[in-house]
């Protein structure tokens, strides 16, 4: 059996996060840029899939191929940390300041993979600059634009739906993060961080890594989006929609559905597997109230 179980998930967790604050600042920058531009590769393949078959449930059935990648080589998705590193933040396994290190590099370095990516399909899709025939073309416009000026023009609740779209999306992404791990071997992470992937893109909610990739691209190409028009109207919103759908539906959720609140401390994982958690708890009240 390579089920793991939730108790040991959220150990996991926690484990996870503390260890992605205390990468260094190259570290973060590279696993964020080849985060970034494998994400954005799998996004181009969505799109076509749904274009070639008319049907765009196919291409999110074939979109977590790009978060699998990331998972498995274990770069970096900052919305993932969203729920991971606040939990080592929580348990004092590392500090905020390590917490947003990681975040602003991360970032950056998703914005630089995602450029590079951009930049280099649109010369493919374009043959050089030469030809603007390809129907992606247009997919990639009509996307950026939908993602900013739509908001837009529906003012503030605009700026309220594309948080709110945010915050499920990272729901269901934090998820895919956790579901890796219940399981030890690789065909069982990939199976149960497919699920929740599937279900945020193909109901078009808004990634902000993902965005990271269209937006830009689409305004390469010729979309009627400003600079202004992405961060105000979606990088900005959708970065504080994600953090919050992360930390809030399954960082801070899910710790307190699996803590015990018998002790000081986390029980550790490997008291839990053998049945030791509360035995190792009272043992540390008996002393306690010796001393």
């Amino acid at each position: 059996m390579d089920y793991i179980k939730p108790r040991e998930v959220l150990n996991a967790m926690i484990e996870s996060g503390e260890n992605k604050a205390e990468l260094s600042i190259l570290q973060l920058l590279v696993r964020g840029s080849l985060g970034g531009a494998i994400l954005a590769c799998a996004t181009t393949l969505a799109f076509t899939a749904a274009a070639q078959t008319g049907i765009p449930m196919v291409g999110a059935i074939i979109f977590p191929v790009g978060f699998v990648m990331i998972i498995l080589l274990g770069l970096e998705l900052v919305t993932g940390s969203f729920a991971l590193i606040p939990l080592a933040v929580l348990e004092k396994k590392t500090t905020t300041k390590r917490m947003l290190n990681n975040y602003l590099w991360v970032i950056f370095g998703h914005l630089l993979g995602c450029a590079v990516y951009a930049v280099l399909y649109g010369l493919t899709i374009t043959k050089m600059g030469t030809d603007m025939s390809h129907p992606m073309i247009q997919t990639l416009i009509n996307t950026s634009e939908a993602k900013t000026i739509a908001y837009k023009n529906m003012g503030g609740d605009g700026m309220l739906l594309v948080i709110i779209k945010a915050m499920l999306c990272n729901w269901m992404v934090t998820l895919g993060a956790v579901m890796a791990m219940t399981s030890s071997s690789t065909s069982g992470k990939i199976i149960a961080m497919w699920l929740p992937i599937l279900t945020f893109f193909g109901q078009g909610f808004e990634h902000t890594v993902v965005n990271m990739f269209v937006i830009p691209a689409g305004m390469m190409l010729g979309a009627s989006v400003s600079f202004g028009d992405w961060w105000l109207w979606n990088g900005i919103p959708v970065l504080l929609g994600n953090f919050i759908g992360g930390v809030m539906f399954t960082g801070i959720l899910f710790y307190l559905s699996q803590k015990s609140f018998k002790g000081s401390r986390l029980t550790p994982a490997s008291d839990v597997s053998t049945g030791r958690g509360d035995s190792v708890v009272l043992e540390q009240v008996v002393l306690e109230k010796t001393i």
